[in-house]
Parts: structure tokens; C-alpha cells; sequence
């Protein structure tokens, strides 16, 4: 049986040690982490494995419109011009520093986050009750953070950090929002999981395209729940194949409001690259699916 908590507990230690060695090239720079973080063999001359080709494409497929696509702030055009201004959360503003929020014009509910990273997601439901020396630090720190020297996610490199608003969107039962993430490949979504229980403990459950589970475990537990395929279930599969032609590998993040979908955000390299799919056979089940 895998032990998550170990797992978890780990991984902060590993990312202490991944910060040490941002000096080294590319090549031997992804070898390293890939085995310090899976304590397996990068193979970047033949790659098989899911992860494997994902760090593949980091050194053989750079595209430079890829900037655009992650920054969230930036890909807002490109979403609107594809699927309509409504697929968007309302924007309530960006700036360059916490310093420059004007806190005055936002509600009193909302989201802050950086435009350019993963976990930088602040939920405030009461503006009034915030500690602003918290927030600022927190902020301040997730603005010095560059995505691409962590993982050497090229898309990252060039984006602009900035911090972002968003309107505070929630379902008609209160509940917290399920996230829809696809995997698809050369603009066909594959498989995807739904990310729950995101305030607390988060969990990930993964389907097939005809919403059947499956028993994989990647990165989270599985939520042991009963998860209703959405009603909008195949527009979302037209959707995340219109968003996606044309790229080798991408993750597409949507979300689903009493039947209406919003984008969520893209990522070029699911975990990074890091994080092995169990039972083993998923790796080169995916693996197959990128083409080197």
C-alpha cells in the first residue's frame, strides 16, 4: 500500500533540495530532480513513460506561445477569442505588489492569486476579518517565485508575475467547486480526474471519457465518493478539444456552475513531471500517447 502522508511529508523536504541545485543545466539538472523526486531513471534519449516524455518535451518542444497560455492573466484573450468572454471568472483586478491593492473597490468576497504559478490561491469570504501583514507576506513571497527554475517549465520563464482578483464563485448549494481536469493530447481529451475536497484535504478522482472510474492513484488519495458526471459533461469534451489542437501534451482545468463552464487554467506538465502514475501501467499507457 503507498503512504500518502509519506509521500507529502517528503516532498517538502525534496523541494529544499531542488531549490540547491537551480545552478545546473537543463539535461542534468531534470535527471537529478527526476530522481530525486521518483528515485527512478530519466531516460531523455528514449523516453516511455508519461512523466518521462513530459520532461522530454521541457528540452525538445519549447514553444514561446506557450507564455501566454500560462500566464493567467494573459490567457484571458486568448479564451475569449476561442470560447467567449463568459467561459472567464470576472476579473476584479491585478497589480504588481500587494502594496498596490486597492482593497476599498473589491466585495466583500473574492480570490487573490498570482498570475503565474500553481498554490498560490487565497479564498477571502470576509475582507473585513483578513490579516494584510499575512496576506503581504505570503504574496510577496509567491511574486519571487519562478515557476520555470523550479521545474524548468520553459512556458513559465517570461511570464510577468503579478497578483490577480477574481470574483468569488461558488455553487447554488454552497458547496466548494469541482475541478474538471483533462488530459489531452494533440487536441483529444483522454482521461481526466476531479479535484475535491480542495479547502481541506484534497482529493483526485480519475474517469475515462465516458465518466467511468478509474482506479489510479496519482499525486492524491481518491475521494471514495460517488462523483455525478456533470450534465454538461460532452460539451466540456468539445471544449477541452477545441482549446487544445495542435499541443502535444497539455492539462485543461474546467469548472462547472449549475450547468455552465468556466476555464480554469492550462498546464503544459501535469506535477511537474514528478509524480508517477499508479498501477504502473498507466505510465506508459499515457506515455504512448505523446509522440518523441
Amino acid at each position: 500500500m503507498i503512504d500518502y502522508k509519506q509521500i507529502i511529508k517528503n516532498r517538502e523536504l525534496r523541494l529544499q533540495l531542488i531549490k540547491l541545485l537551480s545552478f545546473i543545466p537543463d539535461k542534468p539538472y531534470l535527471k537529478l530532480v527526476y530522481w530525486i523526486k521518483t528515485g527512478k531513471k530519466l531516460n531523455l534519449k528514449k523516453p516511455v513513460g508519461f512523466n518521462e516524455k513530459l520532461n522530454w518535451l521541457k528540452v525538445n518542444k519549447i514553444h514561446p506561445e506557450y507564455t501566454e497560455l500560462v500566464d493567467k492573466i494573459a490567457v484571458r484573450k486568448y479564451i475569449s477569442e476561442k470560447i467567449g468572454e463568459d467561459a472567464l471568472f470576472p476579473l476584479l483586478g491585478s497589480w504588481d505588489t500587494f502594496e498596490d491593492i486597492d482593497f476599498d473597490s473589491l466585495p466583500d468576497k473574492f480570490v487573490l492569486k498570482c498570475n503565474h504559478d500553481s498554490g498560490s490561491v487565497k479564498i477571502i469570504d470576509d475582507k473585513n476579518s483578513i490579516d494584510k501583514k499575512d496576506l503581504s507576506a505570503f504574496f510577496n513571497r509567491r511574486l519571487k517565485l519562478n515557476a520555470f527554475c523550479l521545474g524548468r517549465e520553459y512556458p513559465y520563464k517570461n511570464v510577468k508575475p503579478q497578483i490577480m482578483a477574481e470574483a468569488f464563485m461558488e455553487t447554488p448549494d454552497g458547496q466548494g467547486l469541482n475541478d474538471y481536469k483533462f488530459f489531452c493530447f494533440n487536441g483529444k481529451p483522454e482521461i481526466l480526474f476531479v479535484a475535491t475536497d480542495r479547502a481541506t484535504d484534497v482529493k483526485f478522482d480519475f474517469f475515462d471519457m465516458d465518466f467511468n472510474h478509474l482506479d489510479i492513484y496519482n499525486i492524491h488519495e481518491q475521494s471514495g465518493k460517488d462523483i455525478p458526471k456533470p450534465s454538461c459533461f460532452e460539451e466540456m469534451k468539445e471544449i477541452a478539444a477545441k482549446l487544445t489542437q495542435g499541443m502535444e501534451f497539455v492539462r485543461l482545468d474546467l469548472y462547472e456552475i449549475n450547468g455552465h463552464i468556466y476555464f480554469g487554467e492550462f498546464t503544459f506538465f501535469h506535477g511537474g513531471g514528478y509524480y508517477l502514475f499508479h498501477p504502473e501501467h498507466w505510465e506508459k499507457d499515457l506515455g504512448d500517447l505523446i509522440e518523441t
